[in-house]
């Protein structure tokens, strides 16, 4: 029976895997409400041959070089740049995401698979000096990495494409097979990505896609024959797949509120101008959006000038048009969420700078000033386009409110001190910092994660390369050599 072409299946084994009794959602666009997909979700019985396929290719291409993987990925990288637009089109209608940053994401993943193939054909493994110890004479030992086996792969909405291949071409990269399982508004590019590796000339098997709900997350994670997750989500969720995966290696890139901290000694119309967009683009639906911003006291009224007429300078409203800044959230039970969290600050104090406007799914750029430090807009993650402003007595001041948090993804400071810079460095407890740039900011070839409730483990390529692969030694013993 031909597959049902109104409904998006699951991809398995390089091909189209009909679900003969699958539950069937709809995905309407936050914009307008049409219809964008229909997504048949995978069952426990789909996700044990997804696996089952996934290994038999891990195995049947184990003894492939790296420099035919590498092959891979530029063809996967081509074949993506020709359906750059197809995926921007999707992310549009899904996401509300404006058309210009939709190009950006998508640009930004057709050259991901190229950095990594340049990256792999540059990674070495180490000779170890053995006889450094009296034991090692006549002894020769080196390293080299091996993939893991079958890597389950988690991928947020925000960032459909882009966020997918952080994972996908490092995984490809090193040998691995890898079971996609994209959020529910990302399984249109998740099953275009995926077509596009097949024509790529990626074995059937390497690269599957199995949309999915939480009733059956966890039979993938915990399935023996999965060596690695990793995931791309909220902090909440990471540590329900880690428990559910038990002990095998886990990436997690999580949650965050992050810090900026912007010093009196900055330019202070440029820091304003740089986390505005940090703030509020994307709708603020980014894991290091600058949420809470830390200024010296001395400096805070006309950074607010500065700040709050940026914010208004942002087009909101329709995605499809070039110039809009700022789309709907991702759903209007989101919104709900962020204008009730903005409430109940409000309430208790917070002084809106820049109040709260809606328009069904569309929240316009919103700045509280001194809300309490234990309310929600500061102490939890927003995930939405509200910035709070918290006034600091100095820069050591302004360090202890920033690492007052739970989490610890990525900061950044304002300053023309190159002592304040290094002080900042040395004392945030953050994975990343960005000095006079905005939290927001991010480059694929840079170490990326974080720390406490951010997550675990590093991406961009070649962290990413090396965390879901591992280091194997070899030693080897000369007969008659030993001293």
């Amino acid at each position: 029976m031909a597959p049902d072409t109104n409904i998006s299946f699951p991809w398995i084994g390089g091909k189209v895997h009909e679900l003969a009794k699958a539950r069937v959602e709809d995905l309407c666009s936050p914009w307008d409400g049409e219809l964008v997909a229909r997504v048949a979700m995978a069952d426990a019985a789909a996700i044990d041959f997804a696996v089952e396929t996934a290994r038999a290719a891990f195995t049947a291409n184990l003894g492939i070089t790296a420099a035919r993987r590498a092959d891979w990925l530029r063809a996967a990288a081509d074949e993506l740049a020709g359906a750059k637009d197809e995926i921007a089109d999707i992310t549009m209608r899904a996401l509300g995401k404006p058309r210009r940053a939709c190009n950006v994401e998508v640009s930004r993943s057709v050259a991901f698979p190229r950095l990594c193939a340049e990256e792999l054909l540059r990674m070495d493994g180490e000779v170890l000096a053995l006889d450094a110890l009296p034991m090692g004479a006549g002894r020769f030992g080196f390293t080299r990495r091996h993939p893991h086996g079958v890597i389950a792969a988690f991928t947020p909405f925000n960032a459909p494409s882009n966020l997918l291949m952080q994972k996908l071409a490092p995984a490809i990269a090193m040998g691995n097979a890898v079971i996609i399982k994209p959020a529910f508004e990302g399984v249109g590019e998740a099953l275009l990505i995926a077509e596009c590796f097949s024509r790529a000339g990626v074995p059937d098997g390497l690269v599957n896609v199995v949309p999915c709900r939480r009733d059956v997350t966890g039979h993938l994670v915990a399935h023996p024959d999965v060596a690695l997750v990793t995931l791309t989500g909220g902090t909440a969720a990471g540590h329900a797949l880690a428990r559910a995966a038990g002990a095998k290696p886990f990436v997690g890139e999580l949650g965050g509120n992050s810090a900026n901290i912007v010093c009196a000694d900055a330019d202070l119309e440029d820091a304003a101008k740089r986390i505005v967009p940090s703030a509020f683009e994307a709708s603020g639906q980014q894991c290091i959006s600058a949420q809470r911003v830390i200024v010296e006291r001395t400096a805070l009224d006309e950074f607010l000038s500065h700040f709050v007429a940026a914010a208004k300078a942002l087009k909101v409203g329709d995605p499809t048009l070039p110039e809009t800044d700022l789309g709907p959230m991702v759903n209007a039970a989101n919104a709900d969420r962020v204008e009730k969290m903005v409430a109940e600050a409000v309430a208790v104090g917070a002084e809106p700078v820049l109040p709260l406007q809606r328009n069904e799914a569309v929240i316009h750029p919103t700045i509280l000033v001194e809300p309490p430090r234990n309310s929600r807009v500061v102490a939890e993650e927003i995930f939405g386009p509200v910035a709070v402003v918290i006034p600091a007595r100095d820069v050591d001041d302004a360090i202890e409110i920033a690492n007052d948090s739970v989490f610890g993804l990525q900061s950044s400071c304002f300053t023309s001190s190159l002592e304040t810079a290094f002080k900042v460095s040395e004392k945030l407890h953050v994975g990343s910092i960005w000095i006079n740039e905005g939290s927001r900011f991010r480059m694929d070839t840079t170490p990326f994660g974080g720390v406490g409730d951010s997550g675990y483990g590093r991406e961009g390529v070649r962290y990413a390369m090396e965390e879901l692969s591992y280091t194997r030694f070899t030693g080897i013993r000369f007969p008659g050599r030993e001293g």
